[in-house]
């Protein structure tokens, strides 16, 4: 008898398997048709540069919200955030709050300034009274080192979720792919889905596809809320409760200290060490925002400064509602899947979501059948969230790339709309593949820290530069070749030789150990020295244009002569 019960139970797993397979897969491709028939549509509509680059600026100040929030709420937010929070509670909220306190900066010290002042990327406002070919050259090495971080972060999103959402587990194959077969060739995949969506689409096309995936991003979420609540009878304390009892850590889930700012007992050091490598994870999160190139283009799209700036309140509306989210989500994950069966499926917990999903399809829906239905749909819409980050992204750096480094630097500004646009679509392929081979080694790393990383190289290198221009009237091309290169050098070069590449169980080589600086965040270091590499640079040399300065604090006030 129990040999038949035993049979039944692993025919009704299989079953439900499939199911969830099944549905994964028609879902994810009824979105990629609808995405690529959004693409084709917006390729129609795009004619000129403007078109390409921003969209031809026809975007709402609430549309362009929407696709500002789609663009931010990457797989970072969805999976690695869920995830952190469900294996170190309160410690992963920390980087909810950081990505959303980050915003007010992004609002009050660069929205509207830079969305007057540029035309199509940063590198035109910094450009605007300095010597162009220097400082778009720096722009645009900046874009693009930023923009791969954080490609990084979606791609290996992406490797994770493919394995449970294929039902593929140690031992079993996929159309004759193991585990980690699949997710490279699902890194591949979302790798080439990208370059279409880019070369094809343009801003418009990329936007729209942004805006769909906000929507759905927002109602996976808020279902998963509502049914974590409800599971829990709509008592936080209850929740909270169940969590730290089902991570194993007790009482300590629910306070500071788990994985940031560990003390150590007898290493006094490394306790240090660990506090300052927390105090430079939040520094980096605060400030990253407002350097972030894929988000600062989203300015251009609008036609008005006005515009700019309800885009910006509408995304910290839906930014904000969606971290407060995220705490159902991981402290949900943590009390019904449990710490041991997500790191089972990915060592670094970027599988939280959907397996909470799949928990709460089982709870709600009527069995596996509703496990595998309700994992499906978050399935199809985390695809839908990497999908439309990476588009943007590689938009940003390709943009950079055609109309800062090609156009101006190379041709000195004697390039076609035409060849700039041919040279953008070029650009993000070969962004594309640089991203997608360099995805395949960061499988082991959270996603949700990569894009932390992603954003102290942003804060290091293109925020220093971005406020001295607007702000500071002696800044001049010296000072901002050296603080972009500085704060980004400094920046990956600590990463570089911290624990993050190479060292570590959980590093990129853990083979291999050249680390000596002891943080995992940078930005405590290089954000500090990219202003004062801004600031020297400055200083040491002597050219300065004050009719330039009042010409720019003019545009960037009202807008008047940017485009």
């Amino acid at each position: 008898m129990s040999k038949v019960l035993a049979v039944e139970t692993f025919l009704a797993a299989e079953a439900g398997d499939h199911t969830a397979r099944n549905l994964t897969i028609t879902l994810f491709l009824v979105f990629v048709a609808v995405t690529l028939g959004i693409t084709i549509w917006a390729s129609r509509q795009t004619k000129t540069a403007t078109d390409f680059y921003a969209g031809g600026r026809s975007f709402s100040g609430f549309q362009n919200g929407m696709a500002i929030g789609g663009d931010y709420m990457s797989a970072a937010s969805f999976l690695g955030i869920a995830g952190i929070i469900a294996l170190y509670g309160y410690d992963g909220f920390l980087y909810s709050i950081g990505f959303l306190v980050a915003w007010l900066v992004a609002l009050l010290l660069v929205a509207e300034l830079l969305r007057n002042s540029g035309r199509y990327t940063m590198a035109d406002v910094l450009a605007f009274r300095m010597r162009q070919r220097p400082v778009r050259t720096a722009a645009a090495v900046s874009t693009i080192t930023v923009s791969i971080f954080y490609l990084l972060a979606q791609m290996v999103g992406a490797g994770a979720l493919v394995a449970l959402l294929l039902g593929i587990r140690p031992g079993t194959t996929f159309l004759g792919m193991d585990a980690d077969t699949a997710k490279v060739a699902t890194i591949i995949m979302v790798g080439t889905l990208m370059i279409i969506y880019v070369t094809v689409g343009g801003m418009k096309g990329t936007t729209y596809v942004q805006i769909v995936k906000a929507f759905l991003l927002m109602s996976g979420a808020l279902l998963m809320t509502i049914l974590v609540l409800a599971k829990f009878n709509f008592n936080l304390s209850e929740l909270l409760g169940q969590a730290a009892a089902a991570s194993g850590k007790g009482s300590a889930f629910l306070e500071p200290g788990l994985r940031y700012g560990v003390e150590v007992a007898g290493n006094s050091t490394q306790t240090f060490y660990n506090k300052v490598d927390l105090l430079s994870l939040g520094i980096a999160l605060v400030l990253g925002t407002a350097g972030l190139p894929h988000i600062l283009i989203r300015f251009y799209t609008v036609p008005t400064a006005k515009a700019a700036r309800k885009s910006v309140l509408w995304a910290i509306g839906i930014i904000g509602t969606f971290y407060l989210l995220t705490l159902a989500l991981g402290f949900g994950a943590a009390a019904l899947v449990g710490s041991q069966a997500i790191t089972a499926q990915d060592k670094a917990g970027n599988t939280a979501a959907p397996q909470l999903a799949e928990a709460l399809g089982i709870e709600f829906f009527g069995g596996e059948l509703g496990g595998a239905a309700l994992l499906a749909i978050i399935a199809a819409v985390a695809f839908a969230t990497i999908l439309a980050v990476v588009a943007g992204l590689t938009l940003a750096s390709s943009s950079s790339l055609a109309h800062d480094f090609y156009a101006n630097v190379l041709k000195k500004g004697e390039a076609s709309e035409r060849q700039e646009v041919r040279v953008a679509r070029i650009s993000a392929l070969g962004i594309g593949a640089v991203s997608i081979a360099l995805s395949i080694y960061a499988q082991n790393l959270n996603v949700a820290f990569l894009v932390a990383l992603a954003f102290a190289v942003a804060a290091s290198g293109n925020l220093p530069a971005i406020l001295y221009s607007l702000f500071w009237r002696r800044f001049n091309t010296s000072g901002a070749v050296w603080s972009i290169y500085g704060g980004l050098l400094s920046a990956v070069l600590l990463v570089f030789f911290s624990p993050v590449v190479s060292g570590a169980a959980t590093s990129m080589f853990p083979d291999h150990d050249w680390q000596w600086f002891p943080l995992s965040n940078p930005g405590i270091l290089s954000i500090p020295f990219g202003f004062l590499c801004g600031w020297i640079g400055t200083v040491i040399s002597k050219e300065h244009d004050e009719d330039k300065y009042a010409e720019l604090e003019v545009r960037a006030l009202t807008g008047a002569g940017a485009h």
